[in-house]
């Protein structure tokens, strides 16, 4: 059975999508912060509760911890769900940076994500068949390439926005790079305010049930009716539109560009 690498795997939407894939027989590598935050979140999974689960971690609010995560997945990965990510609201409403300097939601729910897929490329190639999910949002707002880390006028909405946009964006780059290699990677809305802990931590009340964002990311990252495809936005199990930039070569190439540079890839 395929290996799955879950990020943000320790609630919500992707332990939830790490419980069902153990069940169905998936050796699963769920993603945690650090390993007490991953031994208190998923002990029942890591003492084999539902199948095969082994902890990896990394914090993704630091490239280092991206890099660390990188070293603990195996030579073959048949899956890669770029799940792990911050709201507008948490852990705070004000402007934040990560340990490298970057606006912390870019970092967290883009730029980790960017670098772990181009460190891990070489083993999604090598158990091809296989495929990329990145989570995204319904929520997205343009890249501004003249203050990308929002430097001014700043606001947790439009930064985590932006970050979704440019997972979006991300996974069309990637599905025309891969296609030859027998990667697919494709982007999706899972579900409308989920009860999760961003959604709580926002004081939104939930309007769509879990399972319902686990069966649209479930669909993508193992269905078997879906092999093959690439290079698509779904809005939960519907294909969808994205923002237009999210079409404009231009700008991924912008975007690609300048992520080599800040997750320093950019000689490789």
């Amino acid at each position: 059975m395929p290996t799955v690498l879950v990020t943000g795997a320790t609630d919500g939407l992707g332990r939830a999508l790490a419980e069902r894939l153990a069940r169905e027989g998936h050796t699963v590598l769920a993603h945690a912060r650090n390993e007490r935050r991953g031994h208190e979140a998923l002990g029942d999974l890591l003492a084999g509760a539902h199948g095969e689960v082994r902890l990896v971690t990394g914090d993704f609010a630091s490239l280092a911890g991206v890099r660390a995560l990188a070293d603990q997945v195996p030579d073959r990965l048949h899956v890669l769900v770029n799940n792990a990510g911050i709201g507008a609201a948490n852990p705070t409403r004000e402007r934040a940076e990560s340990a490298d300097g970057y606006e912390l939601r870019f970092a967290v729910n883009y730029l980790a994500g960017f670098l772990l897929t181009a460190l891990v490329r070489d083993r999604l190639i090598a158990a091809a068949p296989a495929r990329i999910v990145n989570v995204a949002s319904a929520g997205q707002m343009a890249i501004e390439f003249d203050d990308v880390m929002l430097e001014h006028r700043y606001s947790g909405v439009r930064a985590y926005c932006q970050s979704k946009l440019a997972q979006i964006m991300h996974a069309f780059d990637l599905a025309e790079e891969l296609r030859n290699d027998g990667v697919a990677a494709n982007a999706l809305h899972p579900a409308t305010y989920m009860p999760t802990k961003m959604v709580r931590a926002a004081g939104t009340t939930p309007v769509s049930a879990l399972e319902d964002g686990v069966v649209a990311t479930w669909r993508l990252a193992v269905d078997p009716a879906l092999a093959g495809m690439t290079g698509r936005y779904f809005s939960g199990t519907a294909e969808a539109r994205a923002d237009r930039q999210a079409y404009d070569p231009a700008a991924r190439r912008r975007l690609r560009e300048l992520s080599e540079r800040l997750v320093g890839q950019s000689d490789q």
